[in-house]
């Protein structure tokens, strides 16, 4: 059996609308005629996001009892079961709930690809491995949650989502990310605006590359195999991080969706691909 194809959305920063970005694939992909489930999607009370799997086909998550509590994750053995020719797998960093049937989602990922079902999933970049107290260095924050780099080098597709810093707090402020009750918080802490445009490499720091070559002058951080750097936006505006290079050993392509800096409320950013990409999905 062939082993299934694995395409991560990578967020850039939380909120810049990767789970709405999967979702919209998986619309595109059902219209035509693909056979692509919802494995387990986390819309966290996001309004436009919590409405797009209305219409995907959902399996239902398994229910855990843990410490006297209820919660609920991927059932795994269900999916394998339907056995989708895609499935849609949100939140590739998470941490499993003792008793599941893996530790780590990613590992259930695995499970799947393994069983020859392409899956289409998500993950910020602060969660990759590798970047730990590169992230703690510059968000104060450190990441309890992470994902191997080389999970994330093995994907056959990556697609860079990403919005200017100004736009993700209009964003935020608008009430699209977090509840109204943890906005000011946000943006006084994790989000605030010198912050934003930092994530990822940062000059005099023990990070490398994925791939183990030296960072090129600017770069800014490492998506499967290659460097990220900070651009500008085609409109002007500052956007934090764009591929510039990929490993010629992957067959992988590493493209880059953003926001534009006037979208104040919307939860997906805008694809700029070309026909031959588009036709990929």
């Amino acid at each position: 059996m062939a082993r299934g194809k694995l395409r991560i959305y990578l967020g850039a920063a939380p909120g810049v609308g990767k789970t709405y970005a999967m979702l919209s694939e998986a619309h595109r992909r059902t219209e035509r005629g693909t056979d692509c489930v919802v494995a387990f999607v986390e819309h966290h009370h996001r309004p436009r996001t919590e409405v797009m799997p209305h219409g995907l086909e959902q399996v239902p998550r398994r229910r855990i009892t843990y410490r006297d509590s209820a919660f609920t994750e991927m059932d795994v053995d269900a999916v394998l079961r339907r056995a989708p020719a895609v499935a849609l797998v949100d939140e590739l960093a998470h941490t499993n709930v003792p008793g599941s049937r893996d530790a780590k989602r990613w590992q259930d990922v695995e499970g799947l690809l393994a069983a020859g079902i392409d899956v289409v999933s998500t993950v910020n970049i602060q969660h990759l491995e590798s970047l730990g107290d590169v992230v703690e260095s510059i968000t104060g924050v450190r990441q309890r949650e992470t994902v191997p780099d080389e999970v994330v080098r093995r994907a056959d597709d990556i697609e860079l989502v990403d919005m200017s810093p100004q736009a993700l707090r209009r964003r935020m402020a608008h009430g699209n990310i977090y509840q109204p009750d943890k906005v000011d918080a946000a943006l006084a802490n994790y989000f605030r605006a010198r912050r934003r445009g930092r994530t990822g490499w940062r000059p005099g720091t023990d990070a490398r590359p994925m791939d183990g070559t030296a960072a090129p002058a600017g770069a800014a951080g490492p998506v499967g195999g290659g460097h990220l750097r900070r651009a500008q936006a085609s409109n002007g505006t500052s956007s934090s991080l764009q591929t510039c290079s990929v490993s010629s050993r992957s067959r992988r392509v590493v493209r880059r969706r953003t926001a534009a800096s006037s979208d104040s409320s919307g939860d997906g950013g805008t694809a700029r691909t070309g026909q031959a990409a588009r036709a990929r999905q």
